[in-house]
């Protein structure tokens, strides 16, 4: 038996961490789902869905700064405290990138979705039920197989994503005229690849914890 294995023996329960790192994944989960569902709708229906984007990015905002908050408090943990707020802020920070998304669709008044950016969003979406599948795997820290496994489809799904996105901005100027036009869809599609990116850093985060515990 590990030191680590001893150690996590006599160490309480958690149930203040957890619970949060699960409500952080489902939330961004929720934002992704929401994300990929407005972009496959007409222009007119999407603001409502743009509004509760807001509400949730706002919610795991929330989140993030109670974990930290909890982190200030408590002396035992359930694992390494930088991890933590390694695991909490990556999470927030694929939240944020969505949310990007979804601001500069509203606010540049995007009209007509491309293939590209319903690609992305669903890459995403995919990316986040990842994360969100590993998260809850943390709890147990024995089914490290299932965790590796859902980092490396994220892995791959930003692999993807990258090709999606290059091919996306190739496109873009061959066959776009307008400047406005080139510049507004090049920055949304940026910051939709840019999430996966960032969950790309979730994966490494969680494989770190991982590795740590094995």
């Amino acid at each position: 038996m590990s030191i680590n294995s001893i150690f996590q023996f006599f160490v309480p329960k958690d149930k203040k961490f957890f619970p949060l790192f699960e409500e952080a994944s489902s939330n961004l989960v929720q934002l992704a789902s929401i994300l990929h569902e407005a972009v496959n709708l007409p222009s007119k229906e999407r603001d409502v869905l743009f509004l509760k984007i807001d509400e949730l990015e706002q919610k795991g905002e929330d989140i993030t700064r109670l974990t930290n908050l909890e982190l200030s408090r408590n002396f035992i943990t359930p694992f390494d405290r930088e991890d933590i707020h390694s695991l909490i802020t990556s999470i927030d920070n694929v939240a944020d990138n969505l949310h990007g998304a979804s601001s500069r669709m509203r606010l540049y008044q995007v009209g007509k979705i491309t293939k590209s950016i319903r690609k992305l969003t669903e890459i995403n979406l995919e990316a986040c039920q990842n994360i969100e599948v590993a998260v809850k795997e943390l709890r147990d820290l024995k089914k490290m197989k299932n965790i590796t496994d859902a980092c490396s489809r994220i892995s791959k799904l930003e692999s993807k994503s990258d090709s999606v996105y290059d091919k996306a901005v190739a496109d873009l100027f061959e066959n776009e005229t307008d400047a406005k036009n080139i510049i507004i869809y090049k920055e949304v599609l940026s910051v939709l690849e840019s999430a996966t990116d960032k969950c790309k850093k979730v994966a490494s985060v969680l494989e770190s914890i991982s590795v740590k515990h094995s």
